[in-house]
């Protein structure tokens, strides 16, 4: 069935797509005072922005492309966002042996030396050349591996950064809409007016002073087919796909691995339980929400690591895998991995039209100065004063840690709910920060808070999810929010479909 509703006052800012670009920008613009409108016609972060490395990093490699802007820039928010989201970033080290076969040492010491000055670092540890007799690496990389480097980054939950985006923006008055899509918009003298459509076939009309376009990989199919535009610009789509294994060996450090055609592959510590390898740079022209990762994929990502390890890697042992497609601004770079991974903002209209600001391209690490730079080209535009920036010091929701200290957070919250589990209270601590405490809510013990769907998901937290953070489907749930589908029993999503049902659907 359809129906029409219509918003009779103009959004300042009407944003479509929301990954974490979207979410950023949402996020700054309610903290400026503007009224925000968001639209995503699936989840949030439910493509390109849940199927990352995972990685809040400069980009070592990228220093061969020349690209100090994009690692300066880069390295700086890396800082920024460890402090304002401690309990969903933290610190890794990177073993990087050293292939004699392979870019020579004194080039990669000269990066490394660049990695570490390139910006202000605080709290992560300098690079340092090592010999693996003296470092747990030796029980784990082939004999011929003797000797490498070691250099700092950070691990970031990526999905959950950006629903912590879209939280503080809708915190802060902005209105976030899952599960709804543009159909169109037209200039109507000043502003836009757009038609939305929810998954249920809902029609509303909206209008807006501005729009920006932060569709990710469907960027050009909302200009052109949403918008009638055309642009010079385009993105390239590059196909990043990782495998997931069973841990390969102990220890909280991660690898970055060369191979010969020049590519790196990182292998990371995974949930406790597992290995994450990745990631492949292939050129991709089909459907965005239906890449998948390929066999050759697999089997490169396999040999890559059999390369160093003394325990080699099958495409048996793969436990799952995940694939997204990088939405890269198309610099006609002839290999897939030179692409550049900066970001180019376009603004269409002004002088008595509305403007439409297209993101092409980006990185996670950057998306909070995307965001900036966004506002301060498009304000101006639209004959608004752009105003002091202003989220490179505020804590996202649940990142207002004491000292931003997650494990001294951890100590006070598990002392103030000893019924909860160690692994348990850790993991609350891990997702939600001190937002973890309105998940208890008023329990005194694990009963308290209702079904335990599997692996320690309660049904307290399932409500906070569908209220808080806009989950619908058990896959929102599982893996988006959380990556408890490789901790829970088989009959968890039905079981939790049928919950989400009973309790949340008219």
């Amino acid at each position: 069935m359809m129906s029409d509703t219509n918003r009779a006052k103009p959004v300042d800012l009407l944003i479509v797509g929301g990954g974490i670009n979207g979410a950023g920008i949402a996020r700054d613009a309610a903290g400026r005072g503007l009224s925000v409108l968001l639209v995503e016609q699936h989840d949030l972060a439910a493509h390109t922005s849940s199927a990352s490395t995972k990685l809040i990093h400069g980009g070592l490699r990228y220093l061969e492309y020349y690209d100090f802007r994009l690692v300066r820039e880069a390295l700086m928010e890396r800082e920024r966002l460890l402090n304002i989201a401690p309990h969903i970033i933290w610190p890794l080290q990177f073993v990087l042996p050293h292939a004699k076969d392979q870019r020579p040492a004194w080039m990669i010491r000269a990066g490394l030396f660049l990695y570490d000055h390139l910006a202000r670092r605080k709290r992560l540890a300098a690079s340092r050349a090592l010999r693996f007799d003296k470092h747990p690496a030796a029980n784990i990389l082939q004999p011929q591996f003797y000797r490498g480097f070691t250099y700092s980054d950070c691990w970031v939950e990526d999905s959950r950064l950006v629903v912590l985006n879209a939280m503080d923006a809708a915190e802060r008055g902005a209105d976030i809409r899952t599960l709804t899509r543009l159909i169109l918009a037209e200039p109507q003298g000043q502003t836009w007016r757009a038609v939305i459509e929810t998954s249920d076939g809902v029609h509303e009309t909206v209008s807006a002073h501005a729009l920006i376009n932060a569709a990710g990989p469907w960027v050009g199919d909302v200009l052109g087919a949403k918008l009638g535009r055309t642009n010079q610009k385009t993105v390239r789509l590059v196909k990043g796909s990782h495998i997931i294994v069973p841990r390969l060996y102990e220890g909280d450090f991660a690898f970055l691995l060369q191979n010969p055609d020049k590519r790196i592959v990182f292998t990371i510590p995974y949930e406790h339980e597992f290995t994450l390898i990745g990631t492949t740079d292939i050129a991709y022209d089909g459907d965005p929400a239906g890449v998948t990762i390929s066999v050759p994929e697999v089997t490169y990502l396999c040999e890559s690591v059999s390369r160093y390890f003394r325990k080699a890697v099958s495409p048996d042992d793969v436990v799952c895998s995940y694939a997204g497609v990088r939405p890269l601004y198309d610099d006609h770079a002839e290999n897939a991995s030179a692409v550049t991974r900066d970001y180019v903002l376009d603004v269409q209209g002004g002088m008595g039209e509305p403007a439409v600001l297209s993101v092409f391209g980006g990185k996670i690490t950057t998306y909070r100065k995307l965001a900036e730079h966004v506002l301060e080209k498009l304000l101006p535009v639209m004959g608004r004063e752009v105003g002091k920036g202003w989220t490179a010091d505020a804590a996202l929701p649940g990142g207002d840690l004491p000292d931003a200290s997650f494990e001294n957070y951890l100590a006070e919250f598990s002392a103030r709910y000893r019924f909860l589990p160690p692994s348990l209270a850790h993991r609350l601590v891990r997702a939600y920060g001190t937002r973890a405490d309105r998940i208890i809510g008023d329990a005194t013990s694990l009963a308290d808070m209702g079904e335990d769907f599997g692996g320690g998901l309660t049904e307290a937290e399932v409500n906070y999810l569908v209220t808080q953070e806009w989950a619908r489907t058990p896959e929102d749930i599982l893996w988006r929010r959380s990556k408890l589908e490789l901790h829970t029993p088989d009959d968890t999503a039905s079981r939790l479909a049928a919950y989400l049902a009973a309790k949340f659907r008219k």
